[in-house]
């Protein structure tokens, strides 16, 4: 049996720790790697056409799965191109292996062609990043990046010159089990006690929830109903807690509706669940604040907390939930149900005025019909900026579902590629990408990954001819918009040229149908939506503290168009409210 190389043992412990496909673009330093993986059966090489594009997809695919994925980019500017994407999967916790090729390594620090320092260029979106300067580093080296993505949630790079990667493995190498999971991590019962107190002394206590809520929602609930609490929650907590909730007082932040920050405001206590949230104009200084997270360096980053308790979501309420005292009074509770559906009331007057004839179409009805049709158990990748607001509030979570986007780094451009990751973990799950034209156009290229490989993505592309978001900051700063306007032709020809299905629509009365022809096509599609870029208003709270930089533009966007099926649920809630 011949002996295995380095790039072929590095492949092998790839496909050891269940990393399914490599997403990447071929070239030189990255080219013995890529050679092994043409000749091992349990591993795919996924050609993009941007390295970009494919540290998006990586993460996207690790979201989702909750597993180990991968990505590559060759030597210099190849692995340059992963940053961005390595950057919102490390801040979206998504455990996600990179190779960043390297120059020959009798080269390095020689000025040589292509060459840069990727030791030093990933080492704030990674937890590790190390190089393989001796084979004999193999394969301990790769194991303990695999430990770290997966163990602490985030990136860890591997950079290898190619010269490295061609040479032998090492003989006898040790290889050891790899951590394919993570642990649970429950408070200390002193913690619990203190939190305990808390809440009992406490008459109006609030739930505000993150994305550290998944898998917790039936504890959540349990929770809620045991001191009647309203339960708010940030974006990246929507898909987990919002459904099946008759707490829901709907979402806090730039781009909040309902009675969530009310809540926040007006309790007497605040419990942070799993989140991270940044908008700590929208927190709440003259109340007490407990945070419970599973990262102990997230405790305290946003605000004054008078407890910090570091666990699961999960296991906190599991063992909290039983210590405390049943409340019986639900007076603060209802109040801000009614808020919640009387905010939601008002909003959906406006989205439903002739909605239906008017052009350019309201971009809130496009995501409400999109909302409709699409799959119970679908995935929605979504660009930043307006896209971000449609899925914020048109979007029905159901438990299946899934909304994946750059929530908490903020890119363009991440949702097209976002669903190339997601689609190739389950070919026969519906995978729809929310684009902006700004976002679509910015890495239209990867287009073509789908074709090439078939992937039945639904693009539905808003397509305004703006960068709207900038414009809203530029508004609300009071500046005239400059440098916002795209000039953009017709995509839908554009994705029939390229082999794709495509159609255009410019009136409401083609939406839906388009839709749904869209979604009976068996490969990829992508539906050009002429949107309304003016489909924009003012919010009624803004506080001169929330005014500075993103919070000074999107922190005023509360979008007269309603909120989709969110009113329905806020109806039924408030019709469930007990009566004296």
């Amino acid at each position: 049996m011949a002996k295995q190389n380095v790039s072929e043992q590095f492949v092998d412990i790839l496909v050891r720790a269940g990393v399914k496909r490599l997403y990447g673009v071929v070239g030189d330093s990255l080219n013995p790697v890529v050679d092994a993986i043409r000749r091992n059966a349990g591993i795919e090489w996924v050609q993009v056409r941007h390295e970009e594009t494919a540290a998006f997809a990586a993460g996207a695919e690790a979201q989702i799965t909750g597993t180990l994925a991968a990505c590559a980019g060759s030597c210099g500017p190849g692995n340059l191109h992963l940053i961005n994407g390595l950057y919102d999967a490390h801040r979206s916790m998504a455990p996600v292996l990179a190779l960043a090729s390297h120059i020959p390594s009798s080269e390095i620090g020689l000025g040589y062609f292509q060459e840069t320092h990727p030791e030093l260029l990933f080492q704030e979106c990674s937890h590790y990043n190390e190089m393989i300067s001796n084979p004999q580093q193999m394969p301990r080296l790769l194991q303990t990046a695999i430990q770290h993505a997966i163990g602490r949630g985030g990136v860890s790079v591997v950079s290898m010159p190619g010269d490295i990667a061609s040479q032998p493995a090492p003989e006898k190498s040790i290889e050891h089990a790899l951590v394919t999971s993570r642990p649970s991590v429950k408070p200390g019962d002193e913690e619990i006690d203190k939190l305990c107190r808390m809440i009992d002394k406490a008459r109006r206590v609030t739930l505000f929830c993150g994305s550290g809520t998944a898998g917790a929602h039936a504890e959540v609930m349990e929770f809620a109903e045991r001191v009647k609490a309203p339960v708010g929650h940030a974006l990246r907590g929507k898909e987990w807690i919002q459904y099946d909730n008759p707490y829901d007082v709907g979402m806090s932040g730039l781009l909040g509706y309902g009675a969530a920050y009310e809540a926040t405001n007006e309790c007497d206590l605040l419990i942070l669940l799993g989140t991270d949230f940044p908008y700590n104009a929208f927190l709440p200084t003259d109340v007490k604040i407990v945070q419970v997270d599973v990262r102990p360096e997230h405790l305290g980053r946003r605000s004054k907390l008078d407890l910090a308790v570091w666990g699961d979501v999960r296991e906190t309420l599991r063992a909290l939930t039983p210590r405390v005292k049943v409340k019986t009074d639900r007076k603060f509770l209802d109040q801000m149900l009614k808020k919640h559906a009387d905010a939601l009331e008002g909003v959906v007057k406006a989205y439903t005025r002739k909605v239906e004839k008017h052009v350019p179409i309201h971009p809130e009805y496009v995501a409400s019909v999109l909302d409709e049709l699409a799959d119970d158990d679908a995935v929605f990748t979504v660009d930043t900026g307006m896209c971000n607001v449609w899925a914020a509030r048109y979007l029905t979570p159901n438990g299946k579902r899934r909304v994946i986007g750059s929530f908490s780094h903020g890119s363009m451009a991440n949702a097209l590629p976002q669903a190339i990751g997601a689609q190739f973990t389950d070919r026969n799950r519906q995978v729809v990408s929310m684009s902006g034209d700004g976002g679509f156009t910015m890495l239209m290229g990867d287009f073509l990954t789908l074709v090439q490989y078939n992937l039945p993505v639904k693009v539905v592309l808003f397509n305004n001819s703006s960068l709207g978001m900038v414009e809203l900051e530029m508004l609300v700063a009071g500046l005239p918009s400059f440098g916002t306007t795209n000039k953009n032709p017709d995509f839908a020809a554009i994705a029939r040229a390229a082999g794709a299905y495509g159609v255009r629509v410019e009136k409401p009365r083609q939406l839906e149908g388009a839709l749904k022809d869209a979604f009976r096509h068996k490969g990829p599609a992508l539906v050009d939506v002429v949107t309304d870029p003016n489909a924009l208003s003012i919010p009624p709270k803004i506080s001169a503290d929330m005014v500075t930089g993103f919070a000074l533009s999107a922190s005023k966007i509360v979008l007269d168009g309603g909120v989709g099926r969110m009113l329905q649920m806020a109806r039924s809630n408030l019709r469930n409210v007990p009566r004296p």
